[in-house]
């Protein structure tokens, strides 16, 4: 089931590359449904059930919410190392940056993501099934972005639309890898607990670093933001649901 959720996955992945290269003006409430469903995964059902799987503590502090913290502060660290305003080029005009490897450098780290993406998947269904399709609903909406930005980065960089296209493919391709081996490694329960911990600090900054900022930028649309709340508002009625 991980394996066949992260083909759908790979759908999406290439409908986001595919809305990149045809979309008009509604981008927006495309993305803020996403970041809408992402949060409300992380808040309803990841860190409840990471919170249920790994019990310890650290001083008073579940080890979980320390690895949600370092979840999100990785992937912050990773972007600013390696990207510059890397979601928002058009708000910054028409230029070019001579050097096409920071948006080859960009798009890997979003491949190298969506990897663990599809590792998440598989690891969420070692869980259980409910919290395998809670992670799986969530990876499957913001690999749309992922595809939106993985065609669009390197072409903003200079690189061509083919090497743009290929980048695409392998960013498709990715969390299917990852369910792959997610489904095969056996990782001890309490270990499943902290690496869910750490997936929803890493999809809570997609959510309201990277996808949220881009859904409102040109665009800070009453709309949008019902797009985000009804997000938000589906992943708890899923949750509720099955529980």
């Amino acid at each position: 089931m991980a394996i066949l959720l992260s083909l759908v996955s790979m759908l999406s992945t290439l409908l986001g590359g595919f809305v990149a290269m045809r979309i008009g003006d509604r981008k927006h409430l495309v993305l803020g449904l996403a970041a809408g469903v992402m949060f409300g995964v992380v808040a309803f059902d990841l860190i409840p059930e990471a919170l249920e799987q790994s019990d310890g503590m650290f001083r008073g502090i579940p080890y979980v919410l320390i690895a949600a913290v370092l979840g999100f502060l990785s992937l912050h660290v990773i972007e600013r190392a390696v990207a510059v305003h890397r979601g928002h080029e058009q708000e910054f005009g028409t230029h070019k940056h001579g050097f096409e490897s920071v948006g080859l450098l960009a798009a890997g780290g979003l491949i190298f993501h969506s990897t663990l993406d599809g590792f998440g998947i598989g690891l969420g269904y070692q869980a259980g099934a409910a919290v395998g399709l809670s992670v799986a609903i969530a990876v499957i909406c913001h690999d749309f972005a992922d595809g939106f930005n993985t065609f669009t980065i390197p072409t903003v960089y200079g690189n061509a639309r083919k090497r743009a296209l290929t980048l695409l493919a392998l960013d498709a391709i990715a969390p299917v890898v990852g369910a792959v081996l997610g489904t095969l490694i056996h990782v001890p329960e309490n270990w499943i607990g902290l690496y869910m911990g750490y997936f929803a600090g890493f999809l809570l900054y997609l959510a309201t670093a990277d996808i949220l900022p881009e859904a409102h930028a040109g665009h800070p649309s009453r709309l949008t933001l019902l797009c985000t709340l009804f997000g938000v508002a589906a992943m708890f009625a899923v949750a509720a649901f099955s529980h």
